[in-house]
């Protein structure tokens, strides 16, 4: 039986593709590898949101062709947003490539290996905007966390964002298909579950009623005896309402951290992109939710260099920053990406747009080491994550750190350590944005 490889690039959204789709390609039997050595077909699962994406696509594709050229892969399929976004010129500029598949063909891939494997060539592009398939997956995290994907696709149509148009308009998955999903991760192993979509907080709201259901799945979520945590990403500010504060505070397997994508401050860049609500609305918010959810970490996402953005719109999000210490922050520099109302908008150079996205983190890694500094001292749970061999010492991650994105708990312990498992750490130090600390004997 042939052998058939994956790459999963981009967002931990994509990454829950890839899974689907190995699901799929085993439950047809083919075997599934861990690499790409020596398959018959290789898939790379791509990301085409910004030109930093695409050009990892690119790379990715370039060396399997370099692979191929040398007869150590097969084939190459390539799949997701890049396939999406440059339907026609993928395989017309990179020759090395077999087969494209678009984001509403990703149900597909048994029947496109088929074809593959009997020299067909393949380029397929289903509806982005059926509805989710349901079907297992092969979980590439590490066994105690896993991703969670509730819905597909976007409605919010922000003027710089070209994802409405690669992965269609917002679905939300049946509760009962994502509460099934959710007890059979735990039942695997899984203690950590994140949830995610591209605007987790519209959960529901395209479905009969036109409810948000968001604070409703993560009740039923939290009577999962087996989960231990759950995080919540990419709830977006103005779909935050008082229920979900409630259910954020009262509930403690929810832990106290959200993913708030932002993007900016200042009132007349938001309008511009079409983004809901003001710099005043976030100011509110911020401050609400941290009077109602004690010890809440806020992870946002900007972006610098935004048409409209002058240095007095830059000075205003920086003292933006300085004023709501913000706990964890990712700041990009604006990409005008084709086919956006953005990129066609008057915009500071992709320099000054990156000098800018620089400033913020310099800025941020100041309020990261003060707020880091307030751990030492404390007692407090850890997830352990591994052994770094090279350092020689366990890491594991507190609530406030999202696997990937945030920072570590460097552990010392007489005694070996379990991954997957939960111990309390005294914090003594900081360590390049890391903690460290030792094991508390219970």
């Amino acid at each position: 039986m042939a052998i058939i490889g994956f790459i999963s690039l981009g967002c931990a959204k994509n990454q829950v593709d890839c899974e689907r789709m190995m699901y799929r390609v085993k439950d047809a039997g083919y075997d599934v590898s861990g690499g790409v050595e020596g398959c018959d077909v290789v898939v790379i699962n791509t990301c085409g949101f910004i030109d930093s994406a695409k050009s990892e696509a690119i790379e990715n594709i370039l060396t399997m062709g370099a692979l191929k050229a040398e007869g150590r892969i097969g084939k190459i399929l390539v799949t997701g947003c890049l396939s999406q976004r440059y339907q026609d010129q993928i395989m017309e500029e990179m020759p090395e490539v077999d087969g494209v598949l678009g984001t509403g063909s990703y149900t597909e891939i048994v029947p496109a290996i088929e074809k593959l494997l009997a020299e067909e060539t393949v380029s397929e592009f289903g509806d982005i905007d059926a509805p989710e398939q349901e079907t297992g997956r092969i979980v590439t995290t590490p066994e105690h966390y896993a991703f969670i994907k509730i819905a597909e696709g976007c409605d919010n149509h922000c003027a710089y964002c070209v994802i409405p148009s690669l992965r269609g308009k917002f679905r939300s998955r049946n509760m009962e298909d994502v509460l099934y999903e959710a007890r059979m991760l735990a039942d695997s192993g899984v203690k950590e579950l994140i949830v995610v979509a591209q605007d987790t907080s519209r959960y529901g709201t395209d479905l009969p009623g036109h409810k948000r259901l968001l604070p409703q799945l993560l009740e039923e979520m939290c009577k999962i005896e087996k989960l231990h945590w759950i995080r919540v990403h990419y709830v977006y500010p103005d779909e935050i309402d008082d229920e979900f504060i409630r259910v954020m505070a009262e509930q403690p397997k929810i832990v106290k951290y959200l993913d708030i994508p932002i993007q900016h401050c200042n009132s007349k860049i938001l309008k511009l992109m079409n983004r809901r609500g003001d710099g005043a609305y976030l100011r509110e918010l911020f401050a609400k939710l941290r009077s109602r959810i004690p010890g809440l970490v806020v992870r946002t996402s900007l972006i610098t260099g935004l048409p409209g953005e002058g240095e007095e719109e830059f000075e205003e999000l920086c003292q933006f920053l300085k004023e709501q210490k913000l706990e964890r922050v990712g700041a990009f520099p604006f990409s005008p990406e084709e086919g956006t109302p953005a990129a066609e908008m008057e915009h500071v150079d992709s320099d000054t747009a990156m000098a800018r996205a620089e400033q913020v983190e310099i800025l941020q890694s100041r309020i990261m080491d003060e707020y880091n500094a307030s751990w030492i001292g404390k007692e407090v749970e850890v997830l352990v994550d591994g052994y770094d061999e090279e350092y020689e010492q366990y890491f594991g991650r507190t609530y406030a750190d999202s696997p990937d994105i945030d920072g570590r708990v460097w552990i010392s312990c007489p005694e070996p350590l379990t991954e997957g498992e939960f111990v309390t750490v005294y914090i003594d130090d900081t360590v390049d944005g890391d903690l460290t600390g030792f094991l508390v004997e219970e």
